[in-house]
Protein backbone atom coordinates (compact mmCIF):
# COMPACT_ATOMS: atom_id res chain seq x y z
CA UNK A 1 0.00 0.00 0.00
CA UNK A 2 1.39 2.95 -0.99
CA UNK A 3 1.95 5.97 1.16
CA UNK A 4 -0.25 8.77 -0.12
CA UNK A 5 -3.24 5.91 0.42
CA UNK A 6 -1.98 4.95 4.42
CA UNK A 7 -2.26 8.87 5.24
CA UNK A 8 -6.11 8.91 3.19
CA UNK A 9 -7.24 6.24 5.36
CA UNK A 10 -5.50 7.08 8.76
CA UNK A 11 -7.28 10.56 8.07
CA UNK A 12 -10.92 8.82 7.62
CA UNK A 13 -10.02 6.53 10.46
CA UNK A 14 -8.62 10.04 12.81
CA UNK A 15 -11.80 11.90 11.75
CA UNK A 16 -14.68 9.32 12.35
CA UNK A 17 -12.91 8.84 16.02
CA UNK A 18 -13.20 13.15 16.36
CA UNK A 19 -16.48 13.00 15.04
CA UNK A 20 -17.47 9.98 17.55
CA UNK A 21 -16.16 12.07 20.36
CA UNK A 22 -18.04 15.13 19.35
CA UNK A 23 -21.05 16.61 20.64
CA UNK A 24 -23.84 17.53 18.18
CA UNK A 25 -24.46 21.32 17.52
CA UNK A 26 -24.08 24.03 15.22
CA UNK A 27 -20.91 26.22 14.91
CA UNK A 28 -20.34 29.32 17.45
CA UNK A 29 -20.01 31.76 14.29
CA UNK A 30 -21.51 32.00 10.77
CA UNK A 31 -18.27 30.99 8.37
CA UNK A 32 -16.93 33.60 6.29
CA UNK A 33 -17.23 33.14 2.84
CA UNK A 34 -13.85 32.09 2.25
CA UNK A 35 -14.30 29.05 4.78
CA UNK A 36 -17.57 28.08 3.44
CA UNK A 37 -17.71 28.77 -0.24
CA UNK A 38 -20.97 28.08 -1.72
CA UNK A 39 -21.67 24.07 -2.53
CA UNK A 40 -23.54 22.99 -6.01
CA UNK A 41 -24.65 19.43 -4.91
CA UNK A 42 -25.54 17.06 -8.27
CA UNK A 43 -27.64 14.02 -7.95
CA UNK A 44 -27.00 10.63 -9.81
CA UNK A 45 -28.90 9.08 -12.65
CA UNK A 46 -32.66 9.00 -12.30
CA UNK A 47 -32.34 11.14 -8.58
CA UNK A 48 -33.46 13.59 -7.24
CA UNK A 49 -32.00 17.06 -5.33
CA UNK A 50 -33.93 16.06 -2.10
CA UNK A 51 -31.39 12.79 -1.62
CA UNK A 52 -28.81 15.78 -0.68
CA UNK A 53 -31.26 16.53 2.28
CA UNK A 54 -29.13 14.96 5.08
CA UNK A 55 -26.12 15.89 4.15
CA UNK A 56 -26.87 19.45 3.78
CA UNK A 57 -28.20 19.12 7.46
CA UNK A 58 -24.58 18.26 8.29
CA UNK A 59 -23.01 20.90 6.51
CA UNK A 60 -25.58 23.38 8.37
CA UNK A 61 -24.80 21.75 11.73
CA UNK A 62 -21.42 22.46 11.62
CA UNK A 63 -22.18 26.56 10.95
CA UNK A 64 -22.24 26.46 6.93
CA UNK A 65 -25.22 28.82 6.29
CA UNK A 66 -27.84 27.02 4.84
CA UNK A 67 -28.05 29.85 1.69
CA UNK A 68 -24.44 28.94 0.30
CA UNK A 69 -25.79 25.24 -0.10
CA UNK A 70 -27.59 24.44 -3.14
CA UNK A 71 -28.97 21.47 -4.82
CA UNK A 72 -29.71 21.12 -8.35
CA UNK A 73 -32.43 19.12 -9.82
CA UNK A 74 -31.99 18.05 -13.64
CA UNK A 75 -35.35 18.24 -15.36
CA UNK A 76 -34.99 14.66 -16.86
CA UNK A 77 -32.53 13.24 -14.93
CA UNK A 78 -31.93 10.06 -16.35
CA UNK A 79 -29.48 9.25 -19.36
CA UNK A 80 -29.70 8.30 -22.73
CA UNK A 81 -29.10 4.92 -23.82
CA UNK A 82 -26.90 6.22 -26.73
CA UNK A 83 -26.13 9.21 -25.90
CA UNK A 84 -25.88 10.66 -29.26
CA UNK A 85 -29.46 9.74 -30.37
CA UNK A 86 -32.34 12.08 -28.76
CA UNK A 87 -34.42 10.19 -26.45
CA UNK A 88 -37.73 10.99 -24.81
CA UNK A 89 -37.73 12.46 -21.05
CA UNK A 90 -33.86 11.65 -21.37
CA UNK A 91 -30.60 14.14 -20.81
CA UNK A 92 -27.45 13.92 -23.04
CA UNK A 93 -24.28 14.67 -20.91
CA UNK A 94 -24.03 18.14 -22.91
CA UNK A 95 -27.47 18.96 -21.94
CA UNK A 96 -26.35 17.59 -18.40
CA UNK A 97 -23.27 19.57 -17.97
CA UNK A 98 -25.46 22.88 -20.03
CA UNK A 99 -27.73 22.61 -16.99
CA UNK A 100 -25.40 22.74 -14.72
CA UNK A 101 -23.12 25.55 -15.80
CA UNK A 102 -26.43 27.30 -15.58
CA UNK A 103 -26.75 26.61 -11.86
CA UNK A 104 -23.08 27.09 -11.40
CA UNK A 105 -23.48 30.53 -12.70
CA UNK A 106 -27.15 31.65 -10.56
CA UNK A 107 -25.15 30.09 -7.85
CA UNK A 108 -21.95 32.86 -8.01
CA UNK A 109 -23.96 35.61 -8.93
CA UNK A 110 -26.37 34.92 -5.98
CA UNK A 111 -23.57 34.86 -3.76
CA UNK A 112 -20.50 37.00 -4.73
CA UNK A 113 -18.24 33.92 -4.38
CA UNK A 114 -15.67 33.83 -7.48
CA UNK A 115 -15.38 29.60 -7.12
CA UNK A 116 -17.86 27.11 -6.41
CA UNK A 117 -17.57 23.46 -4.33
CA UNK A 118 -19.04 20.96 -6.69
CA UNK A 119 -20.37 17.87 -5.00
CA UNK A 120 -21.51 14.92 -6.92
CA UNK A 121 -22.91 11.47 -7.29
CA UNK A 122 -22.79 8.65 -9.38
CA UNK A 123 -24.29 10.32 -13.06
CA UNK A 124 -23.33 13.76 -11.47
CA UNK A 125 -19.64 13.27 -11.04
CA UNK A 126 -20.12 12.71 -14.99
CA UNK A 127 -21.94 16.30 -15.18
CA UNK A 128 -19.16 17.51 -13.30
CA UNK A 129 -15.72 16.61 -15.08
CA UNK A 130 -17.88 17.23 -18.21
CA UNK A 131 -18.17 20.69 -17.22
CA UNK A 132 -14.92 21.81 -15.44
CA UNK A 133 -13.07 20.18 -18.72
CA UNK A 134 -15.10 21.49 -21.84
CA UNK A 135 -17.84 24.21 -20.34
CA UNK A 136 -15.22 26.75 -18.62
CA UNK A 137 -15.25 25.68 -14.89
CA UNK A 138 -11.30 25.71 -14.35
CA UNK A 139 -11.99 29.15 -13.33
CA UNK A 140 -15.48 28.44 -11.34
CA UNK A 141 -14.81 25.69 -9.77
CA UNK A 142 -12.46 25.14 -6.19
CA UNK A 143 -12.79 21.53 -5.18
CA UNK A 144 -14.81 18.39 -7.22
CA UNK A 145 -15.76 15.47 -5.10
CA UNK A 146 -17.00 12.81 -6.85
CA UNK A 147 -18.75 9.92 -5.07
CA UNK A 148 -19.52 6.93 -6.73
CA UNK A 149 -18.97 8.30 -9.86
CA UNK A 150 -18.46 5.07 -12.58
CA UNK A 151 -15.05 7.12 -13.74
CA UNK A 152 -14.06 4.12 -16.11
CA UNK A 153 -17.43 2.91 -17.04
CA UNK A 154 -19.99 0.60 -15.12
CA UNK A 155 -18.64 -1.79 -17.89
CA UNK A 156 -15.65 -1.71 -20.11
CA UNK A 157 -16.36 -3.66 -23.24
CA UNK A 158 -15.06 -2.76 -26.50
CA UNK A 159 -18.28 -2.89 -28.85
CA UNK A 160 -20.91 -3.31 -26.16
CA UNK A 161 -23.17 -0.23 -25.85
CA UNK A 162 -20.19 2.41 -26.25
CA UNK A 163 -22.91 4.95 -27.25
CA UNK A 164 -23.52 5.06 -22.96
CA UNK A 165 -22.28 7.74 -21.36
CA UNK A 166 -21.64 4.50 -18.78
CA UNK A 167 -19.25 2.89 -21.21
CA UNK A 168 -15.55 2.71 -20.04
CA UNK A 169 -14.47 2.38 -23.59
CA UNK A 170 -17.19 4.80 -25.13
CA UNK A 171 -15.90 8.30 -26.17
CA UNK A 172 -17.40 10.11 -23.40
CA UNK A 173 -15.18 8.82 -20.85
CA UNK A 174 -12.35 8.18 -23.00
CA UNK A 175 -11.75 11.50 -23.60
CA UNK A 176 -12.62 12.36 -19.99
CA UNK A 177 -9.83 9.92 -19.25
CA UNK A 178 -7.63 11.14 -21.53
CA UNK A 179 -3.75 11.98 -19.50
CA UNK A 180 -3.82 15.81 -18.56
CA UNK A 181 0.32 15.38 -18.35
CA UNK A 182 3.43 13.94 -18.65
CA UNK A 183 2.43 11.71 -15.52
CA UNK A 184 -0.43 10.02 -17.28
CA UNK A 185 -2.83 12.06 -14.58
CA UNK A 186 -6.49 12.07 -14.94
CA UNK A 187 -7.45 15.30 -13.31
CA UNK A 188 -5.81 18.44 -13.53
CA UNK A 189 -5.34 21.79 -11.84
CA UNK A 190 -6.00 24.40 -10.56
CA UNK A 191 -9.16 22.08 -9.49
CA UNK A 192 -8.91 19.96 -6.19
CA UNK A 193 -10.13 16.51 -6.66
CA UNK A 194 -11.55 13.81 -4.63
CA UNK A 195 -13.09 10.55 -5.39
CA UNK A 196 -15.01 8.64 -2.76
CA UNK A 197 -15.77 5.19 -3.56
CA UNK A 198 -16.52 1.78 -1.63
CA UNK A 199 -14.15 -0.77 -0.97
CA UNK A 200 -16.11 -3.76 -2.48
CA UNK A 201 -20.37 -2.64 -1.92
CA UNK A 202 -21.27 -0.28 -4.88
CA UNK A 203 -23.09 -2.15 -7.70
CA UNK A 204 -21.87 -0.07 -10.24
CA UNK A 205 -18.08 -0.88 -9.74
CA UNK A 206 -18.20 -4.67 -9.89
CA UNK A 207 -16.27 -6.97 -12.28
CA UNK A 208 -19.70 -9.45 -12.68
CA UNK A 209 -22.37 -7.62 -14.80
CA UNK A 210 -24.81 -8.94 -11.67
CA UNK A 211 -26.36 -5.75 -11.06
CA UNK A 212 -26.66 -4.70 -14.44
CA UNK A 213 -28.81 -7.52 -15.16
CA UNK A 214 -26.06 -9.73 -16.82
CA UNK A 215 -24.78 -12.41 -14.43
CA UNK A 216 -21.65 -14.03 -15.18
CA UNK A 217 -20.74 -11.43 -17.74
CA UNK A 218 -17.39 -9.96 -17.01
CA UNK A 219 -17.55 -6.01 -16.76
CA UNK A 220 -14.16 -5.59 -16.73
CA UNK A 221 -14.28 -2.91 -13.66
CA UNK A 222 -13.25 -3.35 -10.76
CA UNK A 223 -13.91 -1.86 -7.05
CA UNK A 224 -10.93 0.61 -8.15
CA UNK A 225 -13.16 2.19 -11.33
CA UNK A 226 -14.56 5.10 -9.35
CA UNK A 227 -10.94 6.55 -8.52
CA UNK A 228 -8.64 8.95 -11.00
CA UNK A 229 -5.48 9.03 -11.04
CA UNK A 230 -4.08 12.20 -9.72
CA UNK A 231 -6.92 12.77 -7.56
CA UNK A 232 -6.94 11.86 -3.64
CA UNK A 233 -8.81 8.82 -3.55
CA UNK A 234 -10.37 7.67 -0.30
CA UNK A 235 -12.01 4.20 -0.05
CA UNK A 236 -14.57 3.57 2.75
CA UNK A 237 -15.46 -0.19 3.90
CA UNK A 238 -18.82 -1.37 3.31
CA UNK A 239 -20.61 1.59 1.89
CA UNK A 240 -22.88 1.29 -1.18
CA UNK A 241 -23.29 3.35 -3.99
CA UNK A 242 -25.05 6.30 -2.85
CA UNK A 243 -23.71 6.15 0.60
CA UNK A 244 -20.54 7.13 -1.43
CA UNK A 245 -22.21 10.48 -1.44
CA UNK A 246 -25.03 10.74 1.25
CA UNK A 247 -23.88 8.95 4.68
CA UNK A 248 -21.56 10.53 7.63
CA UNK A 249 -18.76 8.87 6.71
CA UNK A 250 -19.20 10.65 3.10
CA UNK A 251 -20.24 14.22 4.81
CA UNK A 252 -16.73 13.44 7.18
CA UNK A 253 -14.29 13.06 3.86
CA UNK A 254 -16.13 15.84 2.03
CA UNK A 255 -15.89 18.37 5.17
CA UNK A 256 -12.18 17.87 5.72
CA UNK A 257 -10.95 17.79 1.77
CA UNK A 258 -12.74 20.99 1.57
CA UNK A 259 -11.65 22.42 4.77
CA UNK A 260 -8.58 21.27 5.71
CA UNK A 261 -10.17 19.37 8.90
CA UNK A 262 -12.71 17.75 10.71
CA UNK A 263 -16.18 18.55 11.43
CA UNK A 264 -17.48 19.39 14.62
CA UNK A 265 -19.73 16.29 13.87
CA UNK A 266 -21.22 14.34 11.83
CA UNK A 267 -24.61 14.00 13.36
CA UNK A 268 -27.14 16.17 12.67
CA UNK A 269 -28.27 18.93 15.53
CA UNK A 270 -32.18 19.73 16.11
CA UNK A 271 -33.83 23.35 15.41
CA UNK A 272 -36.24 24.13 17.48
CA UNK A 273 -38.63 25.25 14.87
CA UNK A 274 -39.20 23.79 11.67
CA UNK A 275 -39.91 24.72 8.13
CA UNK A 276 -40.52 22.58 5.50
CA UNK A 277 -40.38 23.02 1.59
CA UNK A 278 -40.18 21.07 -1.76
CA UNK A 279 -41.84 19.96 -5.00
CA UNK A 280 -44.19 17.37 -5.99
CA UNK A 281 -43.50 15.58 -9.34
CA UNK A 282 -44.19 13.17 -10.97
CA UNK A 283 -43.44 10.02 -14.24
CA UNK A 284 -42.74 10.24 -18.06
CA UNK A 285 -42.08 12.93 -20.44
CA UNK A 286 -45.19 15.21 -19.25
CA UNK A 287 -46.23 14.59 -15.85
CA UNK A 288 -49.98 14.91 -16.29
CA UNK A 289 -49.93 12.32 -19.53
CA UNK A 290 -49.88 8.67 -18.45
CA UNK A 291 -49.53 7.70 -21.98
CA UNK A 292 -45.85 9.51 -22.10
CA UNK A 293 -43.90 6.72 -19.46
CA UNK A 294 -43.58 5.74 -16.42
CA UNK A 295 -39.91 6.86 -15.41
CA UNK A 296 -38.70 9.35 -12.86
CA UNK A 297 -38.60 13.16 -13.99
CA UNK A 298 -38.27 16.14 -11.99
CA UNK A 299 -40.56 18.57 -13.18
CA UNK A 300 -43.63 19.96 -11.28
CA UNK A 301 -47.00 18.08 -11.20
CA UNK A 302 -49.00 21.24 -11.32
CA UNK A 303 -52.85 20.55 -10.36
CA UNK A 304 -51.69 17.76 -7.67
CA UNK A 305 -53.46 18.14 -4.24
CA UNK A 306 -51.34 17.31 -1.19
CA UNK A 307 -52.43 16.74 2.32
CA UNK A 308 -49.87 16.68 5.38
CA UNK A 309 -51.00 15.26 8.76
CA UNK A 310 -48.90 14.91 11.83
CA UNK A 311 -48.57 11.50 12.77
CA UNK A 312 -48.27 8.87 16.08
CA UNK A 313 -45.06 7.67 16.36
CA UNK A 314 -46.37 4.14 17.58
CA UNK A 315 -49.73 3.49 15.37
CA UNK A 316 -48.70 6.16 12.26
CA UNK A 317 -52.40 7.00 12.51
CA UNK A 318 -52.97 10.72 12.17
CA UNK A 319 -53.40 12.73 15.12
CA UNK A 320 -55.06 16.13 14.50
CA UNK A 321 -56.41 17.95 11.37
CA UNK A 322 -54.70 18.65 8.33
CA UNK A 323 -51.39 20.80 9.24
CA UNK A 324 -52.12 21.51 4.88
CA UNK A 325 -54.36 21.23 1.95
CA UNK A 326 -52.50 22.47 -1.27
CA UNK A 327 -53.29 22.44 -4.42
CA UNK A 328 -49.56 23.08 -6.18
CA UNK A 329 -49.14 24.94 -8.82
CA UNK A 330 -46.94 25.25 -11.67
CA UNK A 331 -43.26 25.68 -9.56
CA UNK A 332 -44.95 22.46 -7.90
CA UNK A 333 -44.18 24.02 -4.47
CA UNK A 334 -46.16 22.89 -1.76
CA UNK A 335 -44.65 24.67 0.92
CA UNK A 336 -43.32 26.89 3.12
CA UNK A 337 -44.86 25.27 6.55
CA UNK A 338 -44.13 25.24 9.39
CA UNK A 339 -44.26 21.47 11.18
CA UNK A 340 -43.66 20.56 14.68
CA UNK A 341 -40.28 19.05 15.57
CA UNK A 342 -39.50 16.22 15.49
CA UNK A 343 -42.63 14.89 14.54
CA UNK A 344 -43.20 12.09 12.10
CA UNK A 345 -45.75 12.92 9.35
CA UNK A 346 -47.55 11.60 6.17
CA UNK A 347 -47.73 13.08 2.82
CA UNK A 348 -50.41 12.81 0.56
CA UNK A 349 -50.59 13.40 -3.05
CA UNK A 350 -53.92 12.96 -4.89
CA UNK A 351 -53.15 13.84 -8.93
CA UNK A 352 -55.34 12.25 -12.27
CA UNK A 353 -53.47 9.51 -13.73
CA UNK A 354 -51.78 8.72 -10.07
CA UNK A 355 -52.23 6.83 -7.33
CA UNK A 356 -53.14 8.35 -3.87
CA UNK A 357 -50.10 8.69 -2.57
CA UNK A 358 -48.95 8.18 1.29
CA UNK A 359 -45.59 8.74 2.32
CA UNK A 360 -44.58 8.13 5.53
CA UNK A 361 -41.66 9.97 7.21
CA UNK A 362 -39.94 9.99 10.57
CA UNK A 363 -39.50 13.65 12.14
CA UNK A 364 -37.56 16.54 10.50
CA UNK A 365 -34.92 17.59 13.15
CA UNK A 366 -34.24 20.69 11.03
CA UNK A 367 -35.84 22.79 8.50
CA UNK A 368 -35.39 21.82 4.42
CA UNK A 369 -36.69 23.35 0.79
CA UNK A 370 -35.86 19.55 -0.39
CA UNK A 371 -38.93 17.78 1.12
CA UNK A 372 -39.34 16.51 -2.91
CA UNK A 373 -42.56 14.48 -2.96
CA UNK A 374 -43.32 12.06 -6.37
CA UNK A 375 -46.54 10.71 -6.92
CA UNK A 376 -46.61 6.88 -7.74
CA UNK A 377 -49.25 5.03 -9.86
CA UNK A 378 -50.35 1.27 -9.12
CA UNK A 379 -48.41 -1.32 -11.07
CA UNK A 380 -50.87 -4.02 -12.82
CA UNK A 381 -49.71 -6.37 -10.50
CA UNK A 382 -50.28 -5.00 -7.83
CA UNK A 383 -53.85 -4.35 -8.21
CA UNK A 384 -55.23 -6.91 -6.57
CA UNK A 385 -53.72 -6.41 -3.13
CA UNK A 386 -55.17 -5.65 -0.68
CA UNK A 387 -52.73 -3.20 0.30
CA UNK A 388 -49.04 -2.57 -1.02
CA UNK A 389 -46.77 -1.11 0.89
CA UNK A 390 -42.97 -0.31 0.06
CA UNK A 391 -40.14 0.53 2.20
CA UNK A 392 -37.57 2.58 0.38
CA UNK A 393 -34.31 3.95 1.38
CA UNK A 394 -33.37 7.23 -1.33
CA UNK A 395 -29.41 7.62 -0.06
CA UNK A 396 -28.85 4.33 0.33
CA UNK A 397 -29.45 0.33 -0.57
CA UNK A 398 -30.22 -2.22 1.79
CA UNK A 399 -27.81 -5.44 2.35
CA UNK A 400 -28.97 -8.30 4.50
CA UNK A 401 -25.44 -9.16 4.69
CA UNK A 402 -24.99 -5.66 6.13
CA UNK A 403 -27.98 -3.65 7.64
CA UNK A 404 -30.63 -4.60 10.80
CA UNK A 405 -33.71 -4.03 9.03
CA UNK A 406 -37.77 -4.89 9.23
CA UNK A 407 -40.80 -4.55 7.56
CA UNK A 408 -44.25 -5.64 8.91
CA UNK A 409 -42.02 -7.00 11.63
CA UNK A 410 -40.14 -9.64 9.33
CA UNK A 411 -36.65 -9.50 7.31
CA UNK A 412 -37.73 -7.44 3.80
CA UNK A 413 -38.44 -10.68 1.49
CA UNK A 414 -36.51 -10.56 -2.14
CA UNK A 415 -33.80 -8.19 -0.93
CA UNK A 416 -30.71 -10.22 -1.95
CA UNK A 417 -27.58 -9.91 0.00
CA UNK A 418 -25.11 -7.27 -1.22
CA UNK A 419 -25.79 -3.31 -1.78
CA UNK A 420 -28.12 -3.98 -5.16
CA UNK A 421 -31.80 -2.63 -4.21
CA UNK A 422 -32.97 0.16 -2.12
CA UNK A 423 -36.92 -0.57 -1.62
CA UNK A 424 -38.91 -3.90 -0.64
CA UNK A 425 -42.48 -4.23 -1.00
CA UNK A 426 -45.22 -6.03 0.97
CA UNK A 427 -49.12 -6.69 0.48
CA UNK A 428 -50.50 -6.99 4.06
CA UNK A 429 -53.75 -8.11 4.63
CA UNK A 430 -55.63 -7.38 7.57
CA UNK A 431 -57.66 -3.76 6.78
CA UNK A 432 -56.25 -0.71 7.60
CA UNK A 433 -54.07 -1.14 10.54
CA UNK A 434 -50.36 0.24 11.41
CA UNK A 435 -46.68 -1.39 9.81
CA UNK A 436 -43.72 -0.01 10.43
CA UNK A 437 -40.43 -0.37 8.42
CA UNK A 438 -36.90 -0.27 10.31
CA UNK A 439 -33.35 0.38 9.49
CA UNK A 440 -30.30 0.41 11.64
CA UNK A 441 -32.46 2.43 14.07
CA UNK A 442 -34.64 4.43 12.12
CA UNK A 443 -38.54 3.73 12.64
CA UNK A 444 -41.18 4.58 10.30
CA UNK A 445 -44.65 3.82 10.85
CA UNK A 446 -47.38 4.38 8.53
CA UNK A 447 -51.07 2.60 7.64
CA UNK A 448 -52.41 0.59 5.36
CA UNK A 449 -54.20 1.97 2.70
CA UNK A 450 -56.56 -0.42 0.81
CA UNK A 451 -54.92 -0.54 -2.90
CA UNK A 452 -58.22 -1.53 -4.48
CA UNK A 453 -59.60 2.29 -3.87
CA UNK A 454 -56.31 3.35 -5.67
CA UNK A 455 -53.78 4.06 -2.78
CA UNK A 456 -50.10 3.30 -2.42
CA UNK A 457 -47.72 3.32 0.83
CA UNK A 458 -44.12 4.54 1.06
CA UNK A 459 -42.28 4.52 4.31
CA UNK A 460 -39.51 6.43 3.26
CA UNK A 461 -35.90 6.45 5.21
CA UNK A 462 -34.37 9.65 5.53
CA UNK A 463 -30.80 8.09 6.90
Amino acid sequence: MNNKLLLQRRSLLLAAAAATLALAGCATRSPSLAEAPPIVFVHGNGDTAALWQATAWRFESNGWPRERLHAIDVPYPLSRDDDTKPQPGRTSAAEHMTYLKAEVDKVLKATGASKVVLVGNSRGGNAIRNYIYNGGGTTTVSHAILGGTPNHGVWATPGVREGSEFSGTGPFLTALNAPKNAAGDEVSGPVQWMTIRSDNNDKFAQPDGLWIGQKGTPTNVTAAGPELKGAVNVVIPRIDHRETSYSAAAFEATYRFITGKAPQATTIAAEKQVVLNGKVTGLGVDPTDAKTGNFSNNLPLAGAQLELYATDPTTGARTGNALLRKTVGTDGQWGPLAVPAGSPTEFVITAPGYATTHIYRSGFPRSSDLIHLRAERLADADKGAESVVTLTRPRGYLDPARDKMLLDGAAPAGVPPGAGVASAKVKPSGGVRSIAGEFNGERVVGQTWPAASGHLVFLELTY
